[in-house]
C-alpha cells in the first residue's frame, strides 16, 4: 500500500510538475535553438555569399555570358556541340568542363577561356577614403555652390556606385533638373531643404532620407536653412 503523502509533498511535487511544463517544447514543434552565427547575421536581404568552387564558378559565368547574348541554352549547346544536357550540368555547377569543352564554349560564346574564371579568382573591393580626403569633383550637372565630395568608388562589376558627400553652401542656389541613369539615395546631415523628385516635395532635415529613381527631374527646390550638408549614394549599371 502506497504511503500518504504530506501537503507539503503535494505541494512540491505540484511546483516540480508545473516548471517542466514550462520549457517542455509544444507538441509537434522542435525545440528552437539559434545558431551562434545567426546572432551576428547583417539585416540586409541580401544573399548571403559563400566561398564558390570552381565548377559553380565556371558554370555561373557560362550562364551570365550566354544571357547577355540572349542565347537560349539550346542554341548555345548546339552551337559548342554540346547536348542540352551537358551545358545544364556545367551552367548549375554539376561537371567539371574539360579543357576542350571550354575552348568550345568560348568560341560559341566569343570571349577568351580565361572569362570562365572571373569570378572564382576575382577580388572582393574596398575602397578607404580618410576624413577630409574625398576627391572634389566636377559632377555633370553641378552647379555653383554645390560641392561634391567623392567618398569611394567601385573598381569593378557590373554596378557602379558612387557616394557623395554634398555640401550646398551659403551662395548656393536651387536647382531641381538633375537628371541621370540608375538610382539615389540620400541622407540628410544638417540644414534644412524642399527636395523635389518629379512632381513630389520632401521637406527634409537632419536624419531624414529619400531613396528615388534619379531618371525623373530632382533636386533641392527650396533652401530653408543653409549652408546644408548630405549624403548622396547614386547607383547605375555599368556600361
Amino acid at each position: 500500500m502506497a504511503s500518504r503523502l504530506t501537503s507539503k509533498e503535494l505541494r512540491a511535487r505540484a511546483l516540480s510538475r508545473e516548471k517542466t511544463a514550462a520549457v517542455r517544447p509544444k507538441p509537434g514543434k522542435a525545440a528552437a535553438e539559434t545558431p551562434p552565427e545567426a546572432e551576428y547575421a547583417t539585416g540586409s536581404n541580401a544573399p548571403t555569399t559563400g566561398e564558390l568552387n570552381l565548377e559553380v564558378s565556371i558554370g555561373r559565368r557560362v550562364r551570365l555570358l550566354r544571357q547577355r547574348l540572349q542565347l537560349t541554352a539550346t542554341d548555345l549547346a548546339a552551337q559548342a556541340g554540346l547536348s542540352p544536357g551537358m551545358l545544364s550540368k556545367i551552367e548549375n555547377g554539376g561537371t567539371s568542363p574539360s579543357l576542350s569543352t571550354l575552348r568550345a564554349l568560348a568560341r560559341a560564346l566569343n570571349v577568351p577561356m580565361t572569362s570562365f574564371f572571373a569570378d572564382f579568382e576575382d577580388r572582393r573591393d574596398c575602397s578607404y577614403v580618410r576624413a577630409g580626403q574625398g576627391v572634389l569633383i566636377e559632377r555633370r550637372g553641378t552647379k555653383a555652390g554645390h560641392h561634391y565630395e567623392l567618398l569611394g568608388h567601385t573598381l569593378s562589376g557590373d554596378i557602379v556606385v558612387e557616394p557623395y558627400f554634398i555640401t550646398l553652401s551659403e551662395d548656393a542656389n536651387p536647382y531641381t533638373q538633375f537628371q541621370h541613369d540608375g538610382m539615389e539615395f540620400i541622407y540628410m546631415l544638417s540644414g534644412q531643404v524642399i527636395y523635389r523628385h518629379a512632381d513630389k516635395l520632401y521637406p527634409m532635415g537632419p536624419g531624414d532620407a529619400l531613396f528615388f529613381d534619379a531618371a525623373a527631374p530632382h533636386g533641392p527646390e527650396e533652401l530653408v536653412e543653409r549652408p546644408m550638408t548630405y549624403l548622396s549614394i547614386i547607383i547605375y549599371p555599368r556600361s
